[in-house]
């Protein structure tokens, strides 16, 4: 049995205010677009199936566009008889019980779709293997309880699909809603393999274990993570990384700020943008050390106005000689986290724990939803 096994999409995000001839957000059109691509790259590599393990869009209510270029990937998996497995992720999960699932109207498409996505857990038998399928829950003791009603094949591979951090990688939480830990005892090498989501780099966690990463950079504390797929054969028991359509996230090295004046600076930025190499569209991250917050005050970064135009992102990451860790820009607000910032808020307030649960989950959700709305907002800051 050979699968591939992909995850966190995100399929919706927009950011950075650049429009196309179209007047779409050029960040989320490159994001369909490669979305597309790889589809056909997968096919291309004739598996038996293909595993989603969450966050196949940015939001539990997905744009329209998203929506459609989803079926237009169903429309490419009916026609080379692939079939789909997918399971909802904290972002496209709902929050309530009562809520309907973006998913429900994907498995009116005609093509072999396996969906996950009422909160519980889903057994699905495809070529002989078995699939134990554990979406988004809206506790976390809830994955326990759904594993715990695995009842493994004897004579077939076990495959299981979850979403959420691995108690292994507690140090890299994402800090978003819903963010579950996966207990590190259901990483059990009694299953053929584990395909997990949520980490959106790519990593083995278990002995059979792993995380795909997502399909994208989708921070800039990811520029460094591997993005793509896995190839996987059950039979073999190999694992091996499928490279796979992404817009490009480029570290543009470090300017030490010591000593230089800030007209130094300024020209230095402009020279480390100016690489060949650098694709067009692509997003750039240049860090800028030791730089005293007047210095910092006195650079004109209008004099990577041409580049902007070149690259879809321009991050500088400053690190200031008077505190001695990353900060965003003055003014930078894409760089501010706003979820971090309102959860710390929170938890200052003394809420009962019912009380602090429900104004997380109500303000992140009103919060996320009002950042991808600014994000397609070309007036947006």
């Amino acid at each position: 049995m050979k699968i591939v096994h992909i995850a966190d999409s995100h399929l919706g995000l927009a950011a950075f205010n650049k429009l196309d001839v179209d007047g779409m957000n050029l960040r989320e059109r490159l994001m369909y677009d490669n979305f597309i691509n790889a589809i056909e790259i997968i096919i291309a590599q004739r598996p038996d199936a293909i595993i989603h393990a969450g966050d196949l869009f940015d939001q539990v209510r997905p744009k329209t566009r998203s929506f459609v270029v989803v079926l237009e990937a169903l429309e490419r998996l009916k026609s080379a008889g692939i079939p789909l497995l997918i399971i909802a992720g904290n972002h496209s999960m709902t929050k309530t019980r009562y809520t309907t699932s973006p998913f429900s109207v994907l498995e009116y498409h005609g093509a072999e779709i396996h969906a996950a996505y009422h909160h519980k857990y889903r057994r699905v038998e495809v070529g002989g293997t078995v699939f134990h399928l554990i979406p988004g829950m809206l506790n976390v003791l809830d994955y326990r309880r759904a594993f715990d009603e695995i009842e493994r094949a004897t004579h077939s591979y076990n495959v299981m699909v979850t979403h959420g951090l691995a108690t292994t990688l507690h140090d890299r939480r994402l800090k978003t809603v819903a963010e579950h830990e996966i207990d590190s005892t259901m990483l059990s090498d009694t299953f053929d393999y584990i395909a997990l989501g949520h980490y959106h780099g790519q990593q083995q966690v278990g002995e059979r274990a792993w995380y795909c990463g997502s399909t994208e950079f989708l921070d800039y504390g990811e520029i460094g993570d591997t993005k793509g797929g896995l190839i996987v054969d059950l039979g073999a028991r190999t694992v091996t990384h499928l490279t796979l359509p992404c817009t490009p996230m480029i570290d543009g090295g470090v300017i030490d700020c010591r000593e230089e004046s800030p007209r130094k600076v300024q020209d230095a930025l402009v020279t480390a943008l100016e690489q060949p190499s650098f694709p067009h569209q692509s997003m750039i991250q240049v860090t800028l050390t030791h730089l005293a917050r007047q210095k910092g005050k006195e650079i004109d970064y209008r004099v990577l106005n041409p580049a902007r135009e070149r690259f879809l992102d321009i991050h500088i990451r400053i690190q200031s000689a008077d505190e001695e860790y990353p900060a965003p820009l003055a003014g930078d607000l894409q760089e501010i986290d706003y979820l971090d910032e309102f959860s710390g808020f929170v938890k200052r307030k003394g809420f009962t724990a019912a009380e602090e649960g429900f104004v997380l989950t109500q303000g992140k959700a009103l919060i996320d939803e009002i950042i991808h709305q600014r994000g397609s907002d070309e007036s947006a800051p």
